[in-house]
C-alpha cells in the first residue's frame, strides 16, 4: 500500500500548480514579517480568551461549552476559496478518526458568511463544528487579523474572487491560519499560526500531542 502524502508534501504540490501567484504571496509574506504581525499569538501554555461565535448553522457557541466535553483543535482557516485551506481541510478530514480516538474534536473557524461556511461539509466531512467568525472579530481577539495587500485585493477581483462578499464586507483582511489544542481547562496545549499561509501544522503531529498528553 502506498503512503499517504503529509499535508506538507500536498502544500509543496499546490505551491508548484499554483507558481504564477507565489511572488505576489512572497511579497504579503515579507511585509508581514516585517511588520511584526501575528508576534502576539496566543502560544502553548496560555490560556484561550474566552469566545463565542455563531455556527454554520446559525447557533450561537460559546468554545467553553464545547471544552467541557473533552479537548478541541481550533482550526483558523481563510476560507473555502484558498487551495492552501482546502488541503489543509482535506488533511483533516482524513485525520478525524485518529483525532476522535484519542479524544478530541475538530473546530474549523472560517470568516465565510452567508451559508459558505456550511458548505465547507463537502470538503472536511459532516462532523467537525463549523464557526463563522465574522468580521474577523476571534482572529483580532487572538492576534491573526492580517490586512491584505491592495495588490492581492486587486488580483482576487480580477481572477473572479469577491473576498468582500465571501465574508460579509470585511475582505481588506484575512486570518492567519492558526492550529490550536485546547484542553478542557482552555489552556493550549499545541500552538501553530504562521503569516506564510502556506505554512500548516500537521495533524499527525497535533494528535500525537493529544496522544501525549492522554497517556
Amino acid at each position: 500500500m502506498s503512503r499517504a502524502a503529509t499535508l506538507a508534501e500536498t502544500l509543496a504540490e499546490t505551491r508548484i500548480a499554483r507558481a504564477v501567484w507565489e511572488p505576489a504571496y512572497d511579497r504579503m509574506v515579507a511585509g508581514l514579517l516585517a511588520s511584526g504581525a501575528a508576534a502576539a499569538v496566543p502560544a502553548a501554555g496560555e490560556r484561550l480568551p474566552a469566545l463565542a461565535l455563531p455556527d454554520s448553522r446559525g447557533r450561537w457557541t460559546r468554545l467553553a461549552d464545547r471544552l467541557a466535553e473533552g479537548p478541541l483543535v481550533l482550526s483558523f482557516q481563510r476560507g473555502g476559496w484558498c487551495p492552501y485551506c482546502r488541503a489543509e481541510m482535506e488533511a483533516w478530514r482524513q485525520a478525524l478518526p485518529d483525532l476522535h480516538a484519542a479524544g478530541g474534536r475538530l473546530a474549523l473557524v472560517t470568516p465565510e458568511t452567508g451559508g459558505r461556511a456550511e458548505r465547507l461539509r463537502e470538503i472536511v466531512g459532516p462532523d467537525p463544528l463549523i464557526l463563522c467568525d465574522v468580521d474577523h472579530g476571534a482572529a483580532m481577539a487572538l492576534g491573526l487579523a492580517v490586512p491584505l495587500p491592495q495588490e492581492l485585493q486587486r488580483r482576487y477581483r480580477d481572477a473572479g474572487l469577491d473576498l468582500d462578499r465571501l465574508t460579509g464586507g470585511a475582505g481588506e483582511f484575512v486570518p492567519v491560519p492558526a492550529t490550536f489544542l485546547v484542553d478542557r481547562g482552555g489552556i493550549l496545549r499545541f500552538a501553530h499560526a504562521h503569516v506564510d499561509f502556506r505554512i500548516r501544522a500537521e495533524p499527525a503531529d497535533v494528535v500525537a500531542r493529544l496522544r501525549a498528553l492522554s497517556a
